[in-house]
């Protein structure tokens, strides 16, 4: 391909906001070559591959925003730990229905049973979703509430907790 045509493709992807494309393009053109792939097969990888990138981008950029305090999946909860606990119901939570039925899901429990970090791994999950999510104990919850209050900008501040998909309230008992 000459080089005036691939410098056209990175232009016009940069001004379609296709960033990774316009950085990509000749690496993409090669595996093209080298793979003998039909136009179809060609465009399919390159949508795909910017689709990629911006989920990815997305969810790093939602875990960032959602003051989770670690980043812990299903996968690294210990279930052996809590025999009491059915890892199915936690495994069905993890599908998200609750999410998209808008409904609760409440983890109780003593200290120490791993209730964060099962809610962590649900908000990380939906987060990958593409869910927006926050994290908040119900003490900064509160105390938030109450300085916007005392500053009279207490009408912007539910916002805050209302416009996410997914809110998780941490440490509710204490």
């Amino acid at each position: 391909m000459s080089e005036l045509v691939s410098t056209r493709i990175r232009n016009t992807a940069g001004k379609l906001g296709l960033p990774h494309m316009a950085e990509t393009i000749n690496d993409h053109i090669r595996r093209a070559d080298e793979g003998k792939l039909g136009y179809l097969d060609f465009l399919d990888l390159v949508l795909s591959e910017e689709l990629a990138v911006r989920d990815d981008r997305r969810f790093r950029q939602g875990l960032r925003l959602s003051r989770l305090p670690h980043h812990k999946t299903l996968d690294e909860y210990d279930f052996v730990f809590q025999p009491d606990l059915d890892p199915r119901k936690v495994k069905d939570l993890a599908t998200l229905s609750f999410v998209d039925g808008k409904a609760n899901a409440a983890l109780l429990g003593p200290p120490g049973v791993g209730k964060t970090h099962i809610a962590v791994a649900l908000a990380v999950a939906a987060c990958r979703a593409g869910y927006s999510i926050y994290f908040t104990s119900l003490d900064d919850m509160v105390r938030n509430l109450k300085a916007a209050e005392a500053a009279g900008r207490l009408t912007n501040k539910p916002g805050t907790y209302l416009r996410p998909s997914v809110i998780v309230f941490d440490e509710v008992s204490y």
